[in-house]
């Protein structure tokens, strides 16, 4: 997983057609760019389920979190994964399937003791890095968070809190532990200084309002076959 503010990863697979869907992610545990391109256990998914939807003419591309979504939310034809489903969000996507349900937690570096966080609200005294247009992002604005440093990506928002320019950051374990390997930190460096209930919640698949029925429905069915015949668990871990 790197920083990336540039397309990367850009794959064409099929033949030429009038409509090729737009596939889009980010950075994560789930997704990242692997000998150039986009892999992971999430990319795994999508792609097996695009295959036994015989979808074949597509774009794969992992883009900052806030570029994903914006071209989510404007064009039609496009598919965005791993995405948290949230109130807000219901009404803006058509929803094809969970890859997984994640629990997410405020992390600060164990030889930070004077980082103390009993609530939420005592959170709110240190600086959280979180990601442009990311649902942490939102939740904590919601709940007055006032001292948030922003990132365009994962990446960047954990290299900050390696640098200890941001006090906490919220994030599932499994994403916490990636990014330690990859920055070659010891993951028991870091601790759960308070662990966000509200936001436990499944992460979709989804596509973009304009994209046609039919397509929804078959790449619907198609997820459902994904998970019933165990390829959902076995590429996912659970």
């Amino acid at each position: 997983m790197k920083a990336l503010f540039l397309v990367l990863g850009l794959i064409w697979l099929g033949s030429a057609g009038a409509d090729p869907i737009e596939v889009v992610t980010e950075d994560s545990s789930y997704t990242y760019v692997e000998h150039g391109k986009v892999a992971g256990p999430a990319t795994q998914v999508v792609e097996e389920t695009l295959r036994q939807a015989g979808i074949d003419d597509y774009h794969l591309a992992l883009y900052p979190w806030a570029r994903a979504y914006s071209i989510a939310t404007q064009k039609p034809n496009v598919l965005i994964y791993p995405m948290v489903r949230t109130p807000e969000r219901e009404a803006l996507f058509h929803w094809v399937g969970e890859l997984a349900t994640v629990s997410i937690f405020l992390y600060k570096f164990r030889n930070q003791p004077g980082i103390q966080v009993t609530n939420l609200d005592t959170a709110k005294a240190y600086t959280i890095g979180v990601v442009r247009d990311d649902s942490r992002e939102h939740y904590l604005q919601s709940q007055g968070f006032k001292k948030l440093i922003v990132s365009a990506d994962n990446d960047e928002n954990f290299r900050l809190f390696t640098l200890h320019q941001v006090q906490l950051i919220p994030m599932p374990e499994r994403d916490a532990k990636s990014f330690c390997q990859q920055k070659h930190i010891a993951f028991d460096q870091l601790e759960v200084a308070y662990p966000l209930h509200d936001m436990e919640k499944g992460i979709y698949m989804a596509y973009s309002l304009g994209t046609s029925e039919e397509l929804v429905s078959r790449t619907t069915r198609a997820f459902s076959a994904v998970v019933e015949n165990g390829e959902l668990r076995k590429a996912m871990g659970h």
